[in-house]
């Protein structure tokens, strides 16, 4: 059954996956044998969210089932705060080419793949993953050299720079991560890529540790919601402690402590 969420500035809808989009999945490479997640485990939400243009337009994106209500209230108050994102297509429709949808500057979540250079599954393939507009929010890769190579190729003289405000025209930019960083880790999504040193993954933000996410996989779904709601208060409750530190370290600060202990 969908079930319809609704705020002030849009509706969403939060649904299972149907069969016919599991096998979808399948075939385009999106769930391949072996995923880590079935599709009995995952929900897919639809959301309105406001363009470069300033346009009114629709995406989806596929999660775990458990972070799914968490996903509707993240990209319902990027709507709310005029946060424009270029797309937010199925990963399916890239035949889930993680490549392919950074050049075309596409939002996306769920991908069975392994992680950008190594060989273990990604959190995306867990459905606890979320890329925002990538052009404006590369990955960097750097090699042993020093030597960066830029993804998507298109962000490198523009969006290295991670300035939102800079003394030239455009004097502001927008779309750029730095700017929801809160909003992500209010719902759960604590780990930005932006906070690492190598490699550097501004458009990438994800629930806790690997072991946090493998409880939610393996209790029944109503525990599995009630562990991620009591990870998301605690962080909550550590933020609001913390506020005499200004907003960025509190979030940096708790985000941490609240990974660590679940």
């Amino acid at each position: 059954m969908t079930t319809l969420l609704l705020t002030p500035a849009s509706m969403a809808a939060v649904a299972p996956i149907s069969q016919w989009q599991c096998d979808m999945m399948s075939k385009t490479g999106v769930l391949p044998q072996g995923a880590p997640v079935g599709c009995e485990r995952l929900a897919k939400v639809d959301f309105d969210f406001v363009s470069f243009q300033g346009e009114v337009k629709q995406g989806s994106v596929i999660v775990l089932d458990v972070v799914a209500p968490a996903v509707e209230q993240i990209f319902s108050q990027l709507r709310e705060r005029n946060f424009p994102l270029h797309s937010a297509r199925l990963m399916r429709e890239f035949k889930a080419d993680d490549a392919a949808s950074m050049s075309a500057n596409n939002s996306s979540a769920f991908n069975a793949r392994a992680i950008t250079g190594g060989s273990s599954w990604s959190k995306h393939a867990y459905g606890v993953a979320i890329d925002i507009n990538p052009v404006q929010n590369p990955f960097l890769a750097i090699d042993e050299n020093g030597v960066i190579r830029v993804q998507p190729p298109q962000s490198a003289k523009q969006y290295v720079n991670r300035r939102s405000f800079r003394a030239r025209n455009p004097i502001e930019r927008q779309g750029m991560a730095e700017d929801v960083v809160d909003l992500f880790a209010y719902h759960g999504f604590l780990i930005w890529g932006g906070d690492w040193n190598s490699p550097i993954d501004t458009q990438h933000f994800e629930v806790g540790s690997r072991a946090f996410i493998n409880q939610l996989l393996n209790l029944p779904k109503s525990e599995a919601s009630q562990r991620f709601q009591q990870y998301t208060e605690s962080y909550r409750t550590c933020f609001q402690s913390q506020q005499a530190q200004g907003g960025q370290k509190a979030r940096a600060l708790c985000a941490y402590q609240t990974v660590k202990r679940y």
